[in-house]
């Protein structure tokens, strides 16, 4: 196993990771300026009031995009199986 081979491992593997993360990440992200934005405006600042609507927004982003996740990382995982041989040499 060569040093070009771990580097490579290793990006795909953070490529991957951020692909994944990415979506949730960003809806989790604009619900909070939004709501940040409504609370600015109104002068209400409870807690409760960004934590359930991100919850939410994150909720259905993930039942949204779960399908586009679960193929992604299937073929990451068949692809490191696949290398396996190539590796161990």
């Amino acid at each position: 196993m060569t040093q070009e081979m771990i580097i490579e491992i290793a990006r795909n593997t953070l490529v991957v990771t951020l692909k994944l993360s990415m979506p949730v990440l960003l809806v989790g992200m604009v619900v909070g300026v939004l709501i940040s934005i409504v609370q600015a405006i109104t002068q209400i600042q409870e807690v409760t009031l960004t934590f359930v609507p991100k919850l939410i927004a994150i909720m259905a982003t993930l039942l949204l995009i779960l399908p586009w996740m679960l193929s992604t990382l299937v073929a990451f995982i068949n692809q490191s199986f696949l290398q396996i041989p190539t590796i161990t040499r």
